[in-house]
């Protein structure tokens, strides 16, 4: 239960407490007074019968607009928060108070502040709390990512299939079992095909430059060849980066990949989550660790740059098992690697059940083993972001080889440029970079919502870039 005496900054006091008790409800007192340019803020936790108090005292320095202000306030209110959580637990936090998605921004926000790269690092401790590790990583990342261009001519187009062959028990995202619309997915091809259309007509009439091209899912390759190839006829923009999610290997076939090379696709995510046999089929997983293989193996005879993911914590999974999912990734070494650490939001089926309970920090040792191996290896990072109740408070890290970037997965989680997104579930993002100003607007979450009302979709679009 939480009290406080400002009901703005409720949203931000529970995701502090959910890093520290993703699944538990605490009772915490809140008060926050602003006079004569200070701000002070009071939290007091009530744990284990034992009462923890935090008191911090900031300065508002300088004129600042009522949009910087209500972020000071949020910082500082987290901070205190964080503070009487972290008295009470006995636990430091590798992310410290920060719990969006994006520590980045966070990071970017500094620089273009006055804050000198050299000292961004001891900031990050200092102001947030963010250990060592983790402030590091966010130097190297920001250093790795030398392809942004803030251009607000510059769009990167998306396209978005929610249908997979089967549910993972780890997924909470918005996508359909084959089984259950396959009988209405060329009905969702053709709507899809409708906006697409209207979007290439918001393209050419604002003189918007596509960068980058990002098919995504679900997965993209549960579509048979005759609907792919549709679909991609309709896509024609001369981009030097079109990726397109194979995310199952048991959907890849050679003949769907002879489709995606002759459209322009230049990559693939075939992602194996683990090399454990036993893990796959608990997860849900349906294919082999064979077919892994064999579809890696073709990728490659067709040139494609290839991104596999895997997850940090799953089910049953020791250190030993990871260390062996992450020896065998580096055996194929394909030119992306992303570690994500395991996230139980309520859309998953994981949620509750014991097998998923970490021995402490178990699943910071992992990501922290895979950091050294992939940075030995060769690789960098060079895209990050957080989901919400992700285990041991980690985060999911992008690595890449020299010279294979992934241009969207930095687009996208740094918020430089537009994104123009199409297709159920998608959200179109227009970011105006002279003002730092970003306004969504989301289609339909479900497959057949979108089909009936794809026309509202492409109205909203329209609206959203000021095009008749």
């Amino acid at each position: 239960m939480i009290k406080t005496n400002m009901e703005n900054l409720v949203n931000e006091i529970k995701d502090v407490i959910n890093v520290f008790f993703p699944n538990q409800e605490i009772e915490l007192e809140h008060e926050e007074k602003i006079e004569n340019g200070k701000v002070t803020n009071f939290c007091k936790v009530n744990l284990y019968e034992t009462e923890f108090t935090a008191f911090r005292e900031d300065k508002i320095k300088g004129e600042y607009t009522k949009l910087e202000e209500k972020k000071f306030l949020k910082k500082f209110c987290k901070l205190c928060v964080y503070q009487a959580l972290s008295k009470a637990t006995k636990k430091n936090l590798p992310w410290g108070s920060l719990t969006g998605i994006r520590p980045t921004k966070v990071a970017y926000d500094l620089l273009e502040n006055g804050v000198d790269k050299i000292v961004l690092k001891d900031v990050l401790k200092r102001d947030f709390f963010v250990s060592e590790q983790k402030a590091n990583l966010v130097y190297e990342i920001i250093k790795n990512q030398n392809c942004i261009i803030r251009n607000d001519h510059l769009i990167d187009l998306y396209i978005n299939i929610p249908i997979c062959p089967s549910r993972c028990s780890y997924c909470s995202f918005i996508s359909s079992k084959f089984d259950c619309v396959k009988d209405i997915i060329d009905d969702y091809i053709f709507a899809l095909i409708k906006e697409i259309e209207a979007v290439k007509k918001i393209i050419s009439d604002k003189a918007l430059i596509v960068r980058t091209i990002y098919i995504g899912g679900g997965t993209p390759s549960v579509l048979n060849e005759k609907q792919i190839d549709l679909l991609l006829s309709h896509i024609n923009y001369p981009v030097s980066e079109f990726t397109f999610e194979c995310g199952r290997a048991d959907t890849i076939t050679k003949e769907k990949l002879e489709i995606l090379k002759f459209h322009g696709v230049t990559r693939l995510c075939i992602n194996p989550q683990t090399f454990c046999k036993k893990t796959l089929k608990t997860i849900g997983r349906n294919h082999t660790l064979e077919q892994v293989f064999e579809a890696y193996s073709l990728a490659l005879n067709y040139d494609f740059v290839v991104n596999m993911d895997f997850i940090a914590g799953l089910p049953g999974e020791t250190l030993r098992i990871f260390k062996n999912t992450i020896k065998t990734a580096l055996e194929f070494s394909p030119h992306n690697i992303t570690i994500h650490a395991l996230s139980l939001k309520k859309g998953g089926e994981l949620i509750g059940k014991t097998q998923i309970q970490t021995d402490g920090q178990e699943i910071a040792k992992m990501t922290e083993y895979a950091y050294n191996e992939l940075k030995g290896a060769g690789y960098k990072p060079y895209y990050l972001y957080r989901q919400k109740k992700q285990l041991d408070a980690q985060e999911n890290v992008g690595y890449t080889q020299p010279n294979y970037t992934c241009i969207f997965n930095i687009d996208s989680m740094e918020e430089t440029n537009s994104i123009l997104a199409c297709g159920a579930n998608a959200i179109t993002k227009r970011v105006f970079n002279d003002d730092g100003k970003i306004e969504r607007c989301a289609n339909v979450k479900m497959i057949e919502d979108y089909i009936a009302r794809v026309d509202e979709m492409i109205e909203r679009k329209y609206k959203l870039f000021e095009t008749d």
